[in-house]
């Protein structure tokens, strides 16, 4: 990728390219992880076990300015930056720095070169599982597009660096530099690869997607969007189909393609009967568990335990799923597939969308949060993130709605938007959405078969619902059907439709007429 961006040769480093086995080796030697049983290396990140997005701050310049979304990315001076950037030069004389040399991006014609520089041995093997592994003579003479330097010991100082506290990720696009400091969470460095990517793609005809993506047996691609805790990890990895990748791609002229080179997934509940790709590299060196509470005496990880955090994550080189793609590339989708996990009860299984309806959900990215797994949380709260990763995107979403469209219409992708939440009654009341039914509608939507079933629309948001499909409890497809007080459910439909013209109220004057004309409306259509 030729992005004209500036070097920083100011960070050395004292430990560059290692392999994984020094690499843990130098983390267990430093006290920064232990090993759990069967040989996964096991660190804590301290008080930071998510990401920071308030925390997040990007250069505004006469390159950014016209460019970035200001409304959602906070901006710094070139100054504000120049500072920081200085006090990280001084900081960092005082370490001992790892550093990796990594590609993002499967397709050669538009990989990003990044190097990072890690305080910690173990977050250079974690970046080193996420990204792409170079072959040696591709590092011989290897320049970066971009440089990420990674020191939780560093402390912002707000009244001399314009930020919000000590912690400070920091982002020049026009330097090509992101500072990650006073955080030990290794999935910061991870994000910064994609805002980079979600801001340089679009300009060349590329959509960056936060999506999952894998291929069926006659080479026919899926991407499934989705925020976390709506199956995008658990539903791609599907033992019928090849993975391609479990969070981050692109969709060039040439088909799509995978950012990284390993998967990043929660842990919480896992197990060896639900998912058991997953769990069983829980179990292999050369994974990175991150906040999983072990047993003292057995180091055996236990992945109910939340004490730490309900975020626990797991990080594997790809190829330790047997069934992943070696290329990171696939042909156009043939399905885009938009996940929701709805708590109201309300929304159907699965739903086919026009291309209207599927901009409309894009940019809506909704999904429920529910009772208990954030403080102060007592009932299902709703949850817009546009394009279903709003910290992530520096440009504004109708620029990614806009060339999704283009491509959904360009290569004729059917699109459809899958319920992973609640039936028969909100969160409490209802039950989750079998897993089960859940697949075999997928199944059914990928392989073509729903192309040949009835479909009804539905009264409020308008989009087409299966009646019959085989395999499938009838009673599922029509939410309204399961629960036990229909009023109720007209109830928090028409809520859920308020909250969802509330929130879409930021992007109407930035969409066409057919797209304000799929929104989803209270009462009975016409």
């Amino acid at each position: 990728m030729n992005a004209d961006i500036k070097s920083a040769e100011e960070f050395k480093a004292h430990h560059p390219n290692l392999l994984e086995p020094v690499l843990i080796e130098e983390a267990i030697r430093r006290g920064e992880a232990q090993f759990a049983a069967g040989g996964a290396l096991a660190a804590d990140t301290g008080v930071h076990t998510g990401r920071s997005p308030k925390d997040k701050f990007t250069v505004r310049d006469a390159s950014t300015e016209a460019d970035v979304w200001w409304g959602n990315n906070a901006a710094l001076t070139p100054e504000q930056f120049g500072m920081i950037r200085a006090d990280f030069v001084d900081h960092a004389q005082r370490l001992e720095l790892f550093s990796q040399d990594l590609f993002a991006g499967a397709d050669p014609a538009n990989q990003l070169k990044v190097r990072v520089f890690t305080e910690y041995a173990w977050h250079a093997l974690f970046i080193r599982t996420m990204l792409r592994r170079p072959e040696p003579a591709e590092l011989v003479d290897f320049v970066p597009d971009l440089t990420i330097v990674d020191l939780p010991s560093f402390r912002a100082d707000p009244a001399r660096h314009g930020v919000r506290g000590e912690t400070i990720i920091a982002v020049d696009f026009t330097a090509g530099l992101v500072l990650i400091g006073n955080s030990s969470y290794a999935g910061e460095m991870k994000k910064s690869v994609f805002t980079t990517l979600n801001y340089l793609l679009p300009p060349r005809g590329i959509m960056p997607m936060h999506c999952s993506a894998n291929v069926g047996p006659d080479g026919d691609a899926a991407i499934f969007f989705g925020l976390s805790g709506t199956g995008k990890t658990t539903l791609s990895a599907d033992p019928t189909r090849i993975l391609l990748g479990d969070d981050e791609h692109g969709w060039s002229d040439d088909g799509i393609f995978n950012f990284e080179g390993g998967c990043y997934a929660k842990t919480i509940n896992l197990s060896a009967e639900a998912e058991p790709e997953i769990h069983a590299t829980t179990r292999r060196f050369g994974t990175v568990l991150e906040n999983v509470a072990l047993d003292p005496a057995t180091r055996e990880p236990d992945f109910d335990d939340v004490s730490k955090t309900e975020n626990g994550r797991c990080a594997y080189p790809i190829d330790f799923i047997p069934n992943a793609s070696a290329s990171g590339r696939a042909g156009h989708p043939r399905n885009v597939v938009m996940l929701t996990a709805d708590a109201f009860g309300v929304m159907p299984p699965i739903a086919r969308l026009t291309p209207a309806q599927a901009v409309y959900h894009f940019l809506s990215g909704y999904t429920a949060k529910v009772a208990g797994t954030e403080k102060g949380v007592t009932e299902p709260q709703a949850t817009f993130s546009t394009c279903f990763g709003a910290p992530f995107m520096p440009r504004h979403p109708s620029e990614y709605g806009a060339l999704l469209r283009s491509k959904i219409e360009a290569h004729g992708s059917e699109c459809w938007l899958v319920n992973t939440g609640w039936t028969g009654g909100a969160y409490g009341t209802g039950k989750r959405m079998p897993i089960n039914a859940t697949r075999a509608l997928l199944t059914a939507a990928l392989n073509g078969s729903l192309r040949h079933v009835t479909f009804r629309t539905d009264p409020h948001f308008g989009f087409a619902v299966p009646t019959e499909v085989p395999g499938v409890d009838t009673a599922l497809l029509d939410p309204r059907q399961t629960w036990a007080d229909r009023d109720s459910y007209d109830r928090a439909a028409e809520r859920l439709v308020t909250m969802f013209s509330d929130n879409f109220r930021a992007f109407e004057e930035h969409v066409g007429e057919d797209v304000l004309a799929v929104a989803p409306k209270a009462g009975p259509r016409g």
